[in-house]
């Protein structure tokens, strides 16, 4: 028989797939965790790390491009005092902590601003070669860490000089909570700074100084882990096919304190793309998030239950594969091996014919014909006496045929997988989501808020720079030299120009202008220009000394959307105080609204002032039968975009996040739809290989025991049913070889010979 013919390979392959199914319903809904943290808290710590470690090399990238830009600007104009040069970089940036600059050749310190730098950390013989001038950690005496940033200040036929900028280590607009602590985590696992963890003289009593020391030993238990971690390349810890962070990163697990367990996420600093370093990757940095989380104790899934549903597969499969076996394997070897008994020649014994269906047809034509294979009376009585059913034996046939025994198969697991699918283990009202999944949204909701407000910031003191530079005789070459430089700089623009104050473009890079208005520049810092089919955001830096002259710079949008991909926030839109869409991460129409009326009273209620500013909001709720989280920050911090009155609104479906009843949710539905695969597969497999060939047997065996001796019988197949018919291809050639011989005894007046088939 063929390997993958016949009528038994289906059956016991059936039998095996629902056997591995009952074991996959057992451990897979048994075995949901109930007792400890479900796994979208995980998962919500490690996209917080990520946004983290997006900040900070957001962050330390930008002040080393800063920095290279404003020495190169002021190279390529006339010789400036040192004083003079850090006066006007402080006077734009206020990001460094200190800065200095130095004379190369003789290490003279020409000029210095804010805390003092440790000058000996840099190797003035080394600036010339590979890296010279790489960002480098050095750490203070009092043991905090520094990151020194170092550029090349250049005349013709002076001194060349070596511009050095201090920063620390810290994260730019994290919002911690209340109960969170972030690091900054070396290669080889030491905490080179953190924040959310007070000192311990910072607390009034014994068991919050006992928290305090805890919460310490913990962080920098996770800080050692995660670094170690870190290490690995991430084509080998990421899932295929996994979006967002490009780098490493992941989620960790500590010990309980009080009733809450410990977790945190950690991610490695990792360029904007997969596989682009930046200045901040080469410093091996990783973040580390931490939280405590308070356990629940209720239980999701059942472990008798998940048993009770293998044991009705069990049983339905018992049956189906019982019914297979009797009506049709059965039937159809018998019929093979008494197909291939009268082909010898045996036909002493009658053939057994099966009780109903295709297979009782071929038996009744099987037993016809071993009678006109004796020559029972004449042809004509033969065939009579065949079609009036003798020789049956086992009573009256059931009408019964192979296609319904295989429908009645296929109900049988469908009422099995159809519950699974529809009724069984659905998450309903009371669904629990940890509040730690509410306050996370909201928590990185106004990150990203600060993130998008300090980046308008960046820009805007970008175009303060060039201003500086910008001086009363200063010509359009020159001036188009600048903006070249800075659009090629900074990807955030699409337009650069100066504008005088009656309108007209002195000097112009990138784009053409598309927020000009036929007068001179805004008075805003930066605005938004509502005239076209998309907003353009317009940042503007009078020029001194030029009286209503001014740098303008129309941001991309694209920038922004940019900022937007955070995975595991979901839908994200930042909207006017009209509640008009400015931008998004997913597809959107420019000024549409928001057209959900919580959203809408999400974001007016983060609006209003707690104090003395505004405070970010988040909130679950019901829509459309599933539950929703949102939260909404509105732009609250300093710099020019101080006064835009935009909010971030993020929402997303609790059903795509991993969820104990969710989870378990899924997991039924998954055996449910792996039922009615292993159904559909192995019953399918059973007609193209059996059913159909066996109904069209059935039709060619009685075509024959009714006197068609010219039709050829081919097996299509080398299994059972190809063998009854090579076996009824026999029987046809026997009787028309003795049809044959009887019309030339006929003719010739002679007895016939004896019957074929006998020895």
């Amino acid at each position: 028989m063929s390997l993958l013919g016949g009528i038994r390979p289906p059956i016991t392959v059936l039998s095996v797939l629902l056997l591995a199914l009952a074991g996959f319903t057992a451990l897979s809904l048994g075995s949901v965790r109930e007792d400890k943290l479900s796994e979208a808290v995980l998962t919500s710590q490690q996209h917080f790390a990520e946004d983290g470690a997006i900040a900070l090399r957001a962050s330390l990238d930008e002040s080393v491009t800063d920095l290279d830009r404003a020495a190169a600007l002021f190279s390529a104009g006339k010789p400036a005092a040192p004083d003079a040069v850090l006066d006007r970089i402080g006077s734009v940036y206020q990001k460094w902590r200190g800065t200095a600059v130095v004379e190369i050749a003789s290490g003279r310190l020409l000029a210095a601003r804010g805390e003092n730098l440790p000058l000996t950390a840099v190797d003035r013989t080394k600036l010339s070669g590979e890296d010279g001038l790489a960002p480098r950690m050095v750490k203070l005496p009092n043991g905090e860490t520094r990151l020194l940033t170092l550029s090349l200040l250049s005349w013709k036929d002076q001194p060349q000089q070596l511009l050095i900028a201090s920063s620390s280590l810290r994260f730019p607009g994290i919002s911690l909570g209340n109960f969170r602590s972030i690091a900054v985590v070396a290669e080889n696992g030491a905490v080179l700074s953190d924040d959310g963890i007070p000192e311990p003289e910072m607390v009034r009593t014994a068991d919050q100084r006992d928290e305090v020391k805890h919460d310490t030993k913990q962080l920098r238990s996770f800080a050692k882990t995660a670094a170690k971690r870190a290490r690995a390349n991430p084509l080998t810890v990421k899932e295929p096919g996994s979006g967002g962070f490009p780098g490493v990163s992941g989620s960790l697990m500590g010990g309980e304190s009080g009733g809450d367990r410990a977790v945190a996420g950690y991610a490695r600093l990792a360029g904007p793309e997969a596989g682009v370093g930046t200045d901040a990757t080469s410093l091996q940095l990783t973040v580390v998030a931490m939280v405590n989380v308070a356990q629940s104790a209720e239980r999701t899934s059942d472990a008798f239950a998940a048993l009770v549903l293998a044991g009705a597969l069990l049983l339905v499969g018992g049956l189906v594969i019982a019914v297979l076996i009797a009506t049709v394997q059965r039937p159809l070897i018998t019929l093979f091996l008494d197909s291939r008994r009268l082909t010898r020649g045996d036909l002493a014994r009658p053939v057994t014919v099966p009780r109903g269906g295709e297979a009782a047809r071929i038996g009744t034509a099987l037993e016809r014909l071993r009678h006109q294979l004796l020559e029972e009376g004449d042809d004509d009585a033969t065939a009579a006496r065949s079609r009036s059913g003798s020789g049956r034996r086992g009573g009256p046939l059931r009408r019964t045929g192979a296609r319904t025994l295989v429908a009645v198969c296929a109900v049988l697991l469908l009422a099995w997988c159809a519950p699974l699918g529809l009724l069984v283990n659905r998450a309903g009202d009371d669904v629990v989501v940890p509040q730690q999944l509410v306050s996370d949204q909201r928590e990185r909701t106004d990150t990203l808020n600060d993130r998008i407000r300090r980046a308008l910031n960046e820009g805007h003191a970008d175009l303060l720079s060039v201003a500086s530079l910008v001086g009363e005789d200063t010509d359009s070459g020159h001036m188009r030299t600048l903006l070249d430089r800075t659009l090629r700089e900074h990807q955030r623009y699409q337009s650069l120009y100066v504008l005088d104050h009656s309108g007209k473009v002195l000097a112009q890079s990138g784009g053409g202008p598309q927020a000009i208005e036929g007068k001179g520049p805004r008075k805003e810092p930066i605005a938004v220009h509502a005239g076209g089919k998309e907003p353009v955001i317009v940042g503007t830096a009078e020029i001194p000394g030029r009286d209503g002259t001014a740098v303008v710079g129309e941001f991309r949008i694209d920038f922004l959307n940019s900022l937007l991909r955070r995975p595991g926030l979901g839908e994200i839109r930042v909207v006017d105080a009209e509640h008009r869409i400015l931008a998004s991460n997913s597809g959107y129409r420019a000024f549409q609204k928001l057209g959900d009326d919580r959203l809408d009273a999400l974001v007016e209620g983060s609006a209003l002032k707690v104090g003395m500013s505004p405070r970010p909001g988040s909130v679950l709720y019901r829509s459309g039968g599933d539950h929703v989280i949102a939260a909404a920050a509105p732009f609250d911090g300093g710099g020019a975009a101080k006064e835009m009155d935009w909010t971030v609104v993020s929402w997303q479906s609790v059903k795509g996040l991993a969820i104990h009843e969710y989870s378990l949710q899924n997991r039924t539905v998954l055996a449910g739809l792996l039922g009615l695969a292993v159904g559909a597969a192995s019953l399918g497999w059973l007609w193209i290989v059996v059913i159909g060939p066996l109904r069209e047997l059935a039709r060619r065996a009685e075509s024959l025991a009714d006197g068609d001796r010219r039709t050829v019988l081919y097996p299509r197949n080398h299994d059972e049913v190809g063998a009854v018919t090579r076996s009824l291809e026999i029987i046809r050639q026997q009787l028309q070889q003795r049809q044959q011989q009887r019309k030339q005894a006929e003719a010739g007046g002679k007895p016939s010979s004896a019957p074929a088939g006998r020895n």
